[in-house]
């Protein structure tokens, strides 16, 4: 009951999505009415990511501790993080090059998705604007988020002086998660009109692209929990690393499929990192920082869900400007993308924002964002333990755990 009560939105979607095909299917050429329906909830999701995004990131650096005691262990986790995510993106990206998602649809044409000019003049489009308003577009997000981020350090650093600031930051942030869960409640409706619509204009062998794209995100999402993460424990404390690792991961695993949230995982987080032998000094930094800024799941499922985008736009998922540019959205996206049920949502507006989609992109990302949840928060959630087995392992005078 636990476990439905936890996951109820995700099957009242499901529902929606459902009850919209079957509506597409039936509707003929009366199925432009449910076009509105959704727009609506787009636009509403649209309204609501930019200050979700400024909040989140802003106050997620605001209050990190910027003592000299932890700036070490902020270094070595920082490039932890980083190289666990890289990994898992490129990861991604051989598997969609071996089992590629094959498209029996496309919504529309390949179109210039790029920025114009040389490519000194398309890097300072994606990372700056000039003018504070363009801040505010759903397609000035890369530049949103560096100003965020900057927001962010500024609070930091001010330390006595910015305390009622670093406050009015954190509250914002969880008066704009819980817009998003508002919002969210109209999602079976909204997703449903629109996938109705497109349903009923492209056809039902639009099921078949969902179908190949969740069969990739489970089946590679498998294999790196498994072998992957078994990696990671190996280099962090050798085969005693493994055993010790697994042995204590059981519990958060489970709270993360209960929970849905890899913020409702941290308790059990941290009581699994102390049984692991990692220092409580470590632990206690790397577990709840990682909660926000760290998901492996989420990097998969953004590589899964730009291959499926680019195909269905008529785009070609394979050249090194595109690659690289896809590694760094994934490293964004697990930054932005609240440890939260739905927080997912910003990556996805990250994604249409970086490459220039239109509105249409934005419900086949939701869907298999959506789909993939509860692996992905597995990933991302207790992605956090093996990563506090690595920086404890790569910290200057830390013995690797040991049993």
């Amino acid at each position: 009951m636990e476990f439905l009560k936890t996951y109820r939105s995700m099957f009242w979607l499901l529902g929606g999505i459902i009850a919209g095909s079957i509506a597409g299917v039936l509707a003929g050429d009366q199925v432009v009415i449910f076009k509105p329906i959704g727009d609506i909830f787009l636009n509403l999701l649209f309204t609501a990511i930019i200050p979700l995004v400024f909040f989140a990131i802003s106050s997620a650096i605001a209050h990190i501790d910027a003592s000299n005691k932890l700036g070490r262990v902020l270094g070595v986790m920082s490039l932890v993080f980083l190289s666990t995510i890289l990994i898992s993106g490129f990861l991604t990206i051989v598997a969609v090059w071996i089992f590629p998602i094959h498209q029996p649809v496309t919504l529309s044409k390949a179109a210039d998705l790029g920025s114009s000019g040389n490519f000194g003049e398309q890097l300072t489009q994606l990372l700056t604007v000039s003018e504070f308003y363009e801040l505010l577009s759903r397609k000035k997000m890369l530049p949103f988020i560096i100003f965020s981020v900057l927001i962010g350090l500024a609070a930091m650093r001010s330390g006595e002086r910015g305390v009622a600031f670093r406050q009015f930051l954190y509250a914002g942030n969880e008066v704009m998660k819980d817009l998003l869960t508002l919002i969210m409640k109209v999602a079976p409706l909204g997703l449903g009109a629109y996938f109705a619509y497109q349903v009923g204009t492209v056809g039902p062998q639009l099921f078949g692209t969902y179908a190949q794209s969740l069969g990739l995100y489970y089946g590679f999402g498998i294999f790196y929990f498994v072998v992957g993460f078994s990696f990671y424990a190996f280099v962090a404390g050798g085969t005693t690393g493994i055993k010790i690792f697994w042995k204590n991961n059981i519990l958060p695993t489970l709270t993360a499929v209960g929970t849905g949230s890899s913020i409702a995982t941290i308790p059990a987080n941290l009581e699994a990192v102390a049984r692991m032998g990692v220092p409580a000094n470590i632990g206690n930094v790397v577990v709840p920082l990682g909660a926000s800024l760290h998901k492996d799941g989420s990097s998969i499922s953004s590589i899964i869900k730009m291959a499926v985008v680019f195909g269905m736009f008529g785009k070609g998922f394979d050249s090194p400007e595109i690659i690289f540019m896809a590694l760094g959205v994934t490293v964004l996206a697990s930054i932005v993308e609240g440890g939260i049920p739905n927080g997912g949502y910003a990556g996805e507006m990250l994604v249409m924002s970086v490459y220039g989609f239109p509105i249409e992109a934005l419900p086949p990302l939701m869907i298999i964002g959506t789909l993939v949840d509860p692996l992905a928060t597995i990933l991302n959630a207790t992605g956090d333990n093996v990563c506090a087995m690595l920086t404890a392992r790569f910290l200057p005078k830390q013995v690797p755990a040991t049993a």
